[in-house]
């Protein structure tokens, strides 16, 4: 039987200020990221079993482990699928809506660090979140996720 690809499910969150549409990213967390900004940004998403969960509940729980938050009230917006280069599958919803960058309290995970030091060491998923403006946050973002970006310039504009 053939392996599927992994499946996550995220939320883009999204504001406007001074005129200019913001999102809100997470850096990742973990030893491999804590040197990269540039496409080490990434919207707030989690793996989910299509067969069992509904991809949008997915992103609703995936946000708020992420962030400590549930997602603001709004209405979500669907922006489409995209495929990782490492051939994970991320569906994303764009929701409006106001959270603190700086209260985001992301859960953790563990991983044995240093490599083959049999210790686990435990690393937020997100070490930190930020809002960035479009053009910003095409910088920020994993590659495949900045078709998000576009996605919802065209469904809600640039500001």
């Amino acid at each position: 039987m053939a392996a599927t690809a992994r499946t996550s499910a995220g939320i883009l969150l999204h504001r406007v200020r001074d005129g200019e549409r913001q999102v809100l990213l997470g850096h990742m967390g973990g030893p491999f990221w804590v040197r990269k900004d540039e496409a080490a940004w990434s919207i707030f998403k989690g793996e989910y079993d299509p067969a069992t969960e509904d991809p949008l509940a997915a992103a609703r729980r995936e946000f708020a482990e992420e962030t400590g938050t549930a997602v603001p009230a709004g209405e979500p917006v669907p922006l489409g699928e995209v495929r990782q280069s490492g051939g994970k599958r991320v569906v994303a919803w764009a929701v409006e809506g106001e959270i603190d960058a700086e209260a985001v309290v992301s859960a953790t995970f563990a991983m044995e660090w240093p490599p083959r030091s049999g210790r686990q060491s435990e690393f937020p998923e997100i070490d930190r979140a930020a809002w960035f403006d479009l053009a910003t946050a095409r910088a920020k973002l994993v590659r495949a996720q900045v078709a998000f970006l576009d996605a919802l310039e065209e469904a809600v504009g640039a500001g």
